[in-house]
């Protein structure tokens, strides 16, 4: 998601237990294509395989995918169920018949979906065949920063705790976080506020958030996307698909979770927590 001013981003909106009971089985169907998705990864398969595996299986569960025909500000309309970025891509990537899979590649597979009225969304990064250590350690970074964001979403928290406690994994373990992406508020639209960002801002940053205190009833996705080397990033000319200025690896972890008494709900695990 892109960033946005901070003035220019609403309220929260506040989910009641039964729309989250709607949203967790949104997030159980998303959770079911991605386990199709990954089980289809491998060498010589094609990105546009991936696609119509994982539209398939959405529409067999009564969800319409909703990444399929979505617009964003002067974007063309995005054509697939999947985004499917592979090595330098950081996020967006458009399948395609011709994007065959490679030994050693690595690749993001984000995917969505509307389920009566609501959004479960998450993504993963998988190996394809037998990766270097250099992979296979960002994409452990990379969940692992996931897992501390989703750690520190309890009450008495702020976004921007959340926001702290994903870049303080990403820079102990020696890689950068996107700035211009993040993760965001989930519910009847596809982004809601708040913004999740991967990192918080300083005066010395054109790109500022709004903080928050996190309430019962909050539901965002948790976005980590790690990058290897540098964060400076260029979009194709495809209108989506962005990728490392330098052409260093990335990695793409994401949940959406929901805020309770008890702590961080996750909402897009493929069996009841």
């Amino acid at each position: 998601m892109f960033a946005q001013a901070a003035e220019e981003q609403p309220a929260p909106v506040l989910k009641t237990p039964e729309e989250i009971k709607i949203m967790r089985e949104a997030g159980r169907i998303v959770a079911i294509a991605h386990e199709a998705v990954r089980q289809a990864v491998a060498p010589g398969v094609s990105t546009k395989t991936l696609d119509m595996i994982a539209e398939s299986v959405l529409r067999d569960h009564g969800a319409e995918p909703s990444f399929l025909g979505y617009v964003q500000g002067e974007r063309p309309p995005y054509p697939a169920t999947i985004t499917a970025s592979i090595n330098h891509e950081l996020v967006h990537g458009i399948p395609s018949e011709s994007r065959i899979l490679r030994e050693g590649d690595i690749i993001g597979i984000d995917l969505a979906c509307n389920y009566r009225g609501f959004i479960g969304d998450a993504a993963y990064t998988h190996a394809v065949g037998q990766v270097s250590r250099a992979a296979r350690r960002l994409m452990q970074a990379t969940e692992a920063a996931l897992a501390a964001a989703i750690q520190a979403s309890t009450l008495g928290k702020r976004i921007s705790d959340v926001a702290r406690a994903t870049a303080k994994t990403a820079g102990r373990m020696g890689y950068s976080v996107a700035l211009e992406y993040t993760g965001h508020g989930v519910g009847r639209a596809m982004h809601e506020a708040p913004q999740v960002p991967n990192w918080w801002h300083s005066r010395k940053s054109k790109f500022q958030w709004q903080d928050h205190d996190l309430q019962v009833g909050m539901t965002y996705a948790i976005e980590p996307m790690l990058i290897a080397g540098r964060p400076e990033l260029i979009e194709l000319d495809d209108g989506w698909t962005v990728v490392t200025k330098d052409g260093s690896l990335t990695a793409h972890f994401e949940h959406t979770i929901a805020i309770t008494e008890a702590g961080p709900r996750i909402l897009t695990l493929g069996s009841s927590p």
